[in-house]
């Protein structure tokens, strides 16, 4: 093919053909966020780091997300007898994750993997639409269902926040999208945690499960949302007869789609 005929516009398509290797699902565009997406590199970068330096351990769930991923300091502690790969970055969105997520998916052997975002609708103007959060999310599934196609995923709702508990309305539409990505995908979970996170008759945020800035959780609050995560973790792997705590097929010598 002459160099001539290659117009920017298809040299786009091949580079994003050249993203995927074979078997992986098509990405989305992304190219709304391309500027968003190239500011987290750096953090992407250290994480890719950590995966250079740390073993992970046999049969563990992946964390995969944004701040509460990041500070969760004691999630193994709190999902015991579950071991952990913690790979969450301050800020993130599912645009960006899902520009990363086979760089930060692809390392890893899991039984069963948890997702949590919070950042996409806050009450901005540069708000995602319920449509685009739920699209960007199903390719994440997608790229932890190429890398292990019988590990179950989790997708956290996001919990209401005292400090964005004005756009609650809002980002319940976006919990909504949500939902309806994993009704489509067998082996795809919804955790609705909301109820634990209210008072008042749904009224308000419980103030007492967050830190002072009245957004990251407080280790209360980290207590509560690991309890319940946990419970959903016994639920879908007793679903597939796994067990609490015993290596599952995914980490016994699982074989990479593109045999890693």
């Amino acid at each position: 093919m002459s160099c001539r005929c290659l117009s920017p516009l298809c040299l786009v398509f091949l580079f994003g053909l050249a993203d995927a290797a074979p078997g992986q699902p098509p990405r989305p565009d992304l190219s709304p966020w391309s500027e968003q997406n190239a500011r987290w590199a750096e953090e992407v970068g250290r994480l890719e780091a950590l995966d250079r330096e740390q073993e992970d351990p046999e049969g563990a769930v992946l964390l995969i997300g944004s701040s509460s991923i990041r500070l969760w300091e004691t999630a193994a502690e709190d999902l015991a007898p579950y071991p952990v790969i913690r790979r969450g970055y301050g800020g993130a969105q599912f645009s960006d994750l899902a520009h990363y997520a086979q760089r930060l998916i692809e390392p890893h052997d899991f039984r069963a993997a948890v997702v949590f975002v919070a950042n996409d609708i806050t009450g901005g103007p540069a708000d995602k639409t319920p449509e685009e959060v739920g699209e960007l999310f199903g390719y994440v599934a997608e790229v932890l269902r190429w890398r292990e196609p019988d590990a179950p995923i989790i997708c956290c709702d996001v919990r209401p926040a005292p400090l964005r508990f004005g756009a609650w309305r809002e980002i319940q539409q976006g919990n909504a999208a949500l939902r309806a990505e994993c009704e489509k995908r067998p082996g795809v979970y919804y955790l609705d945690t909301a109820d634990a996170f209210l008072r008042d008759g749904g009224a308000a945020a419980r103030d007492d499960l967050y830190g002072p800035d009245r957004l990251h959780l407080s280790r209360s609050g980290y207590e509560l949302w690991g309890e319940l995560i946990k419970a959903e973790l016994d639920r879908v792997l007793a679903d597939r007869g796994d067990r609490a705590g015993t290596p599952s097929a995914a980490g016994e010598g699982s074989s990479h789609p593109t045999d890693r």
